[in-house]
């Protein structure tokens, strides 16, 4: 039987002295502190609706917080964090037209505890989560500030709608014309009134806030060019007889998906339209065009490309996944019927119509796709691609004052010839 090597003594020496220096350096770096988490980004984004504020920074963050009364506080605590100019600069992010936040004092709480305290206008329902990393955000730490009685946007639509006659009103009334005949005033007085519905238009300016939407070469941002044509729009629908129109976001902040289609619903809308200024994969790509829900699948790849990256707007955006319910939007596909998409198809037609007179369309028809924001079940409901902010050109007259007149008087006439030809009275509406 063969012997047992023997141990050397220099070898047991050598691994004793690894071993010892091996614990010495984990004690070491036991004893260091751990590297502070980098805040790389601040934003502010005030909205009447809600307003939002976003940390972008390099790691997860551990947060907790809690409100204070007399007066209004909400109290913000972040570990693993130290100051730096970055997180300082927040203080000079809120502005003076804030509807929530008066100021915000940031600290040094603790060692490695950073303390934001905003002083607050009102009372707010605070919403504080995270975000995971998406597109070209890093972590993002959001804290979004709600009334704690939101807004009725019905009852606020109305009040704006009985405040335009007297603004009318108001206004220098030209030369005053005779006075009508006597026998027609009887007529007049033994006539009824004639009572006349109100057509309710939902506009929809896409993305918004944290989520830009596409990007043309020079810089220009869809967020920005679909909010300027949106207002454009309104104020041309609301010169017809008896429109109103709402706007799902009249600033820039963002507002998911779902919300979007609630707000169009709550105002009980006769047409929702959502307006956008895309981007593709190749730059030569140009064309305006106009989408509708679809029930079978995208009539074509390039639509259900498009929809796909709209649909992305939550993520982006950021949707506090704790209170959103993400069954809603297969939910309100399920209701969506038949007669809705036709309306749709219907209002798109014409739309698409009108804009061919003013610019080259990506397609001859009206297409279809799963778009998460055309999922009103009793809505007629078209999303516009104005143009491609894509192609270089179109960028171009897609920040032209002139051009968005254009789109948006073709757009007007578009909702004309839809209702001349299918009057709201005419349908029997359930909200």
């Amino acid at each position: 039987m063969p012997e047992s090597p023997q141990i050397r003594p220099q070898s047991v020496s050598r691994r004793t002295a690894l071993k010892a220096g091996a614990t010495l350096l984990l004690s070491v770096l036991g004893s260091l502190p751990a590297r502070a988490a980098q805040i790389l980004a601040v934003r502010v984004w005030p909205a009447a609706d809600y307003t939002r504020v976003t940390l972008e920074n390099d790691t997860d963050l551990k947060v907790s917080h809690f409100t204070v009364t007399d007066p209004d506080r909400l109290v913000v605590d972040i570990e693993g964090l130290e100051l730096n100019p970055t997180l300082k600069s927040l203080v000079a992010k809120i502005t003076s037209n804030d509807p929530y936040i008066k100021q915000v004092r940031v600290g040094q709480n603790r060692p490695n505890v950073v303390r934001l305290v905003f002083d607050l206008k009102e009372a707010v329902k605070p919403q504080v989560f995270t975000l995971e990393p998406v597109g070209s955000y890093k972590h993002r730490l959001i804290f979004d500030l709600y009334p704690v009685n939101a807004a009725d946007p019905l009852a606020e639509l109305i009040a704006k709608a009985d405040a335009a006659p007297e603004a009318k009103a108001a206004e220098p009334k030209p030369d005053a014309k005779p006075e009508p005949k006597a026998d027609a005033k009887a007529d007049a007085a033994r006539s009824p009134a004639k009572v006349v519905r109100m057509v309710t238009v939902a506009l929809d300016p896409g993305h918004g806030g944290e989520d830009p939407g596409a990007l043309g070469a020079a810089g220009s941002r869809e967020k920005d060019i679909v909010l300027a044509v949106a207002k454009r729009l309104k104020g041309k629908l609301e010169d017809l007889p008896n429109f109103r129109v709402m706007l799902t976001r009249d600033a820039d902040y963002f507002v998911p998906l779902q919300t979007r289609v609630d707000k169009a619903r709550k105002v009980q809308a006769d047409l929702f339209v959502s307006i956008h200024a895309d981007a593709f994969v190749s730059p030569t790509a140009r064309g305006s065009s106009v989408f509708v829900l679809s029930e079978k699948g995208a009539s074509s790849a390039a639509a259900r490309w498009l929809a796909d990256k709209e649909n992305l707007a939550d993520s982006i955006g950021g949707v506090n996944m704790k209170t959103h319910d993400r069954n809603v939007a297969s939910v309100l596909l399920d209701l969506s019927t038949t007669a809705q998409i036709n309306d749709s198809m219907k209002v798109g037609a014409a739309v698409l119509n009108e804009i061919g007179g003013i610019n080259r369309l990506h397609k001859g028809q009206v297409e279809q796709a799963g778009f998460a924001v055309l999922k009103a079940p009793d809505i007629p409901s078209i999303l516009i691609e104005t143009a491609f902010i894509s192609n270089p050109d179109e960028e171009k007259r897609l920040t032209d004052n002139a051009y968005q007149d254009q789109i948006a008087d073709a757009i007007v006439k578009g909702i004309k010839r839809y209702f001349a030809k299918n009057p709201p009275l005419a349908k029997s509406r359930q909200t």
